[in-house]
Formats: C-alpha cells, structure tokens, sequence
C-alpha cells in the first residue's frame, strides 16, 4: 500500500513538474513573440517615416466652366456679350518634407480657353499673371517655395524664399471654394510674386499672432539681352541704360495675423511698391517708374456666431475688410491721372457673410458686397473673375454663389456664381497707375458654373 502511494506521488510530481516547465516556455515564447512584434512595429513606423520624407506627394486640381458675361456702356448704349465662355484649369501641387522643419510646395497651371492656341503671346502676360488668366494651353511655374523653420533662443523663426502662395488668399478663397487661403490680404494683393520671406510667430504673447515680412520683385527693368547680332556688344543681364526709366519694382510687405483664436481671425497687411510704373509727363511715355504707391488693409472674419446656439449659426462666417491705397508721383510724372507729381488716394470696403445651404451635406450659399472710390488701386491682377477683378471696382459689386460636391461627392468640389459690376469709373482691370481714372457708366455681368475634380 505505501509502495502504492509513493508511486502515486512520484507520478504526479512529474505531471506538476513537466507542466509547470510548459508554462515556462510557453511564456517565454509569448514574451518572445510580443519583442518580435513590437520590434516589427518599429520597423514599419521606421520605413513609414523614411518614405514620407523621401518623396514628393502630388495632388490634382482639375476645373472646367462655362460662364457667360455681358457688357453695357450704359453712356452710349453699346452692348458686348459672350454667352459661352467655356474653360479648363489644372493645378499639379507638390509638396515634400526632406526632414523635421524643412518643406517645399509647388504648383504648376494651365488655364486655357477650349480651343485656345498653343502658345499666346498677345497680351504680354507677366510671369506672375499668365497662370491666372485663361489665354493658351502652356504649363507654368505658379508657386515654388521651401520653408525651413528653426529659433533664435525663444523666438520661433519661419524662412521661405520662391514664388509665394499669394493668390486667393485671406477671404477670398471663399468665393473661389477653395478650403484653405493663400497668404496675404486679398483686398490689396491678389497676385503671384516672387519673394523671400521671413516670419515671426507671436503666439505665446498673443493668441494665433504672427507677422510675415516678404521682399520681393514683380518687375525686371532694362537689362543687356543673351541674344542679339554677332557684331553687338552684348552685356548680359547688365543695366544697359543708366538713365533709363524701365527700373526694377521691387515690393516690400509685411503681413500677419494680429489675433486667431479659431472663432474671431483679425489680419492686417502693409505693402510698399517702389517705383511704381506711371506715366511721363514731358515725354507722354506711359508704363515708367513714376514714383511710389502704399497699399493698406484690415479685415476681420469671425467663423461661428455666438456660442452653440444652433448648428446654422455655428457653421456661418461673416467678414469685413477695409482697404486704403496711396499712389505718390515724382516731380514731372503722373499716377492715376495726377499731375506734377501729384498723389492720389482711394478706399475700398469689402463684406460677405457666408451660410448653410440647408440641402447638401457640406453645402455653403456666399454674399459678397464690395465698394471701391475713384482712385482704389490694388495689386488684383490674379482675380479670377472673367469680367475682371470685382475687388477693385471702382463704384459697386454684387456677388453670390453656391459652393457644393457634385453628387455628394467631396472630390468634385463645384459652383455655381454670379457677379454684377458697376464702374463709376475707369474699369480698374490692370491696375495700371499709368491710366487715369475717368468718370464712366459700365455694368458687367458674369454668371459661372463650374465643376472641379481635386485629390
């Protein structure tokens, strides 16, 4: 019996024994496993990480119109119209992040009528303007630009230098359906430049504060030419006339947020042009450096009326924008019409509200109501309003328009908008200081649909 009992209890040792070395090892197989797994996690997240930064991300932007626009000098009665202006825009964007801090974006466009010539040289588009205007089916540089982020001690320093982000920006980008806005202040610049610029972040004194400083050039003065006949004296790219009045215009702005707490954004924006083309007055040739002009804005949008007191108002945007320029002729020129060096100034206000179209999922109606005085002036040569630039009218606009997704789609971003002008003065389409600024009785009309594909 006792012989019967230790063999008992030497058999279940052995199971205990034999068990308890399983749960051992099995333990250390999971413990294993779970090294193995994380380690791959890290691995993956490694070569997410490395992929992101080593290449460039493409996006498309896609949109086609058709829009119709009338004319009428309501002086002499003479009508224009064009009932069938069909279009076609393509963006390309690019954007890379080599490492932490460091980023480049680009853009590049074609904006064209259909059935437009290859290559239209018409109109001597600027390089900064032929990528806004619907002409020929050329591709064109329209934004290229790195920023490379960094801090002197405490103060957070942004540095970029290319062609800037600078068209459809602060509340404009609304009546454009487009999500996020470009840099500056569009009351006063809608225009692509060339800058390099430097920003200051403000944010840890004043909420979303900050102050962009850009200099830059948007006109290249007369310079020696690479081409010519072989018996020339050539001086590339060398000032050939010391005397001559087609001078560089360079501009210097400084932009920024004076407050941004998501609800309630106040921006403000300075810009200084130099040598600013007017006309002589002794010699009747237009389009020379003429003196100075000084471009001021101030507008503030609030993105949500009051707080939660229904979804319509959380979801509504108003905005107001006031503007002032300031053109300063050199003695024996003229600007806008001045003489002897005279000055001119103008002002422009600029408000809209935009609301729920209680239809679509993420629908928005727009009005917009813009006024401009005899002399308003701005930079507005990108506006993207066939009838030209409705911000700079000098006299009264009326603008409203549906931003929707066709089909409920959130990738095919459409529109459908109309603008009504009425020019008290000299239609200020070019924004050109060598042109005075002449009583007139002009309406313009313009009525747009238009579909978009972006991604």
């Amino acid at each position: 019996m006792n012989k019967l009992i230790g063999i008992s209890l030497a058999a279940t040792l052995a199971l205990t024994s034999v068990h308890a070395a399983s749960v051992d090892e099995l333990e250390a197989r999971i413990e294993a496993l779970e090294k193995s797994v994380t380690s791959n996690k890290k691995t993956i997240t490694d070569v997410k990480v490395h992929h992101a930064f080593d290449n460039v991300k493409f996006g498309v932007d896609f949109r086609n119109a058709m829009e119709s626009l009338s004319y009428k000098d309501n002086e002499t009665g003479d009508k224009y119209n064009n009932n069938s202006l069909l279009t076609s825009r393509l963006y390309l964007t690019m954007a890379s992040v080599p490492m932490k801090g460091l980023s480049f974006k680009g853009k590049l466009a074609i904006y064209s009528t259909w059935g437009a010539h290859l290559f239209d040289n018409s109109n001597g588009l600027k390089d900064w303007a032929a990528s806004s205007k619907p002409t020929d089916t050329l591709m064109r540089v329209k934004e290229a630009y790195f920023v490379y982020n960094t801090a002197v001690g405490e103060q957070p320093l942004t540095f970029s230098i290319g062609r800037r982000p600078s068209t459809n920006g602060f509340l404009a980008n609304y009546r454009e359906n487009e999500p996020e806005a470009g840099s500056p202040l569009a009351h006063i610049t809608n225009m692509e430049v060339n800058g390099a610029m430097v920003k200051l972040d403000w944010s840890r004194y004043i909420q979303g504060a900050y102050t962009k400083l850009v200099y830059g050039r948007a006109h290249t003065g007369d310079v020696g030419s690479v081409y010519g006949k072989v018996t020339e004296k050539r001086f590339p790219y060398a000032d050939v006339n010391a005397t001559a009045e087609d001078e560089n215009v360079d501009f210097f702005v400084m932009v920024g947020d004076a407050y941004d707490d998501g609800q309630y954004k106040l921006m403000y924006q300075w810009a200084h042009i130099f040598d600013t083309k007017g006309k002589n007055e002794n010699t009747e040739v237009t389009k020379v450096a003429a003196g100075s002009a000084d471009l001021f804005s101030l507008g503030l949008q609030v993105s949500g009326i009051g707080e939660e007191i229904s979804d319509f108002l959380d979801n509504t945007i108003v905005f107001l924008s006031g503007a002032y320029t300031y053109y300063d002729a050199k003695n024996g020129y003229s600007l806008l019409g001045s003489s002897d060096g005279g000055s001119k100034s103008g002002s422009s206000i600029w408000a809209g509200v935009i609301i729920p179209d209680m239809i679509t999922e993420n629908g928005k109606f727009g009005f917009e109501y813009n006024h401009g005085s005899r002399y308003w002036t701005p930079m507005t040569w990108a506006e993207d309003t066939a009838i030209g630039s409705k911000i700079a009218v000098r006299g009264d606009a009326y603008e409203a328009y549906w931003n929707f997704d066709l089909f409920g789609v959130k990738y095919l971003p459409s529109q459908i908008r109309y603008t009504y002008a009425q020019h008290d003065y000299t239609p200020n389409i070019n924004c050109a200081g060598w042109f005075p600024s002449e009583k007139v009785d002009i309406t313009a009309q313009n009525l747009r649909f238009s579909v978009s594909y972006r991604y």
